[in-house]
């Protein structure tokens, strides 16, 4: 039973990669700064179960694989965080420069 729920999750994980491959390539240069901010939302969000899911997980005593997913899911969803919040800092300072020039 384990195995075809294994099966199914990496199938959901592959169609997932690839749906959004095919959404991020369609998307015009306009709209890359405001999906930035809902992908850093959605990066928030996972951060926050990530952190509750793997603090329970840990302080049970046996952290199984699920905790250890969850750990490296914190880390990266934080790297996600932080990157887009500095591209977004980057992208605010080069709009507000061309204000001050005019």
């Amino acid at each position: 039973m384990e195995l075809i729920t294994l099966i199914g999750a990496i199938t959901i994980f592959i169609l997932a990669i690839f749906l959004g491959f095919e959404l991020i390539t369609k998307v015009p240069p306009t709209l890359h700064t405001p999906l930035m901010s809902g992908a850093n939302a959605i990066s928030g969000i996972t951060v926050v179960g990530a952190l509750i899911f793997s603090n329970t997980a840990f302080n049970n005593g046996n952290p199984g694989s699920a905790a250890w997913l969850a750990f490296f899911a914190l880390i990266l969803a934080t790297i996600n965080v932080v990157g887009g919040f500095a591209v977004t800092n980057r992208m605010l300072n080069m709009i507000a420069g061309k204000r001050r020039r005019k």
